[in-house]
C-alpha cells in the first residue's frame, strides 16, 4: 500500500471494529466479571511489589512516573518516527511528506480526546483512590512522581501510543509497527505500576478507541487526504521562502 495513497478497506475496517464490539460487549456484560478480576489482580499484584523492603524497585517505578521520562518516552518515539522515515523508498519531499503525516496523527490524537470525552462521558478514579491501605510511591520518594488520578479511564498515553502504532503500520509498514507496539506496551506500563491506572484503561479503553476510530481514520481515504494536502501546503511555503 502507498504512503499516502487513499484506499478504502471495508473488510478491514468491519473486523477491527468487530474486535472492538467483541471487547465492549466483555466490559458491559454483567454476567462477565473478566475484567474486574484481572483489574484488580494485576493491581493488588504490583501494588504488593511497592514496599521499602523493594527500594530499587520503588525507585524504579517512581522514576518512570516522573514528568521527566515523559520526555524520555518522546525521545523514543521520535528515534521510530526517523528511523520510519529513513525506511521510506521515495526521497521526493521525503521529510515534507512526513511532516504532514505526523501533523495528521496529531490532529487525529486531538479528535479522539476530545471526541471520546464527548461521546462516553463515564471515568472513574486510578485504583490507588479507589482502595484503602495501599502503597504510595509518591510518600516513598523525595521528588515528583505520580500514582494517582481522580479520572484515569481511558488511559491517555495509551490511546496516543496506540495511535502512533496505528499509524506506522498504515505508513510505514509491519516492521516499525512491531516495533512500536512493543514500546507501546512498556511506555504505557508504568502508571499501571505505580496504580495511577487501571490495566484495563489501556488495554480495555485505549485499544478500544483505536479499534473503532482509528480504521475509519487510516483504512478511508482521511488520513492519505490531509496527509497530502498538508504537504502540498508546506511545499508551497518552502518554495515561496526568499532564496528558492
Amino acid at each position: 500500500m502507498s504512503q499516502t495513497e487513499s484506499t478504502f478497506a471495508p473488510g478491514r475496517i468491519l473486523i477491527f471494529n468487530l474486535a472492538a464490539a467483541l471487547l465492549v460487549w466483555s466490559w458491559l456484560s454483567p454476567g462477565l466479571m473478566f475484567w474486574t478480576d484481572l483489574d484488580d489482580t494485576v493491581f493488588f499484584l504490583t501494588n504488593a511489589w511497592l514496599t521499602e523492603d523493594n527500594e530499587t524497585w520503588v525507585l524504579f517505578v517512581a522514576a518512570v512516573n516522573n514528568r521527566m521520562f515523559d520526555v524520555v518516552s518522546l525521545l523514543i518515539l521520535l528515534a521510530i518516527y526517523l528511523w520510519a522515515i529513513s525506511r521510506d523508498p521515495n526521497p521526493t519531499h521525503r521529510m515534507l511528506r512526513w511532516g504532514g503525516i505526523g501533523i495528521t496523527m496529531l490532529l487525529t490524537a486531538v479528535f479522539f480526546a476530545q471526541g471520546f470525552r464527548m461521546v462516553v462521558p463515564y471515568t472513574h478514579p486510578s485504583p490507588t483512590l479507589v482502595y484503602e491501605n495501599v502503597n504510595l510511591i509518591t510518600e516513598m520518594v523525595d521528588f515528583s512522581t505520580k500514582d494517582s488520578s481522580g479520572s484515569s479511564f481511558p488511559g491517555d498515553h495509551g490511546v496516543n501510543l496506540f495511535l502512533f502504532t496505528a499509524f506506522m503500520w498504515r505508513f510505514a509498514g509491519l516492521k516499525v509497527m512491531l516495533v512500536s507496539a512493543v514500546f507501546a506496551v512498556l511506555l504505557s506500563a508504568p502508571r499501571i505500576l505505580s496504580g495511577a491506572h487501571w490495566f484495563s484503561d489501556v488495554f480495555f479503553a485505549a485499544l478500544v478507541i483505536n479499534l473503532v476510530a482509528a480504521p475509519w481514520i487510516l483504512l478511508t481515504p482521511v488520513a492519505p487526504a490531509l496527509s497530502r494536502t498538508l504537504t502540498k501546503g508546506m511545499i508551497k511555503v518552502r518554495n515561496a521562502l526568499p532564496g528558492r
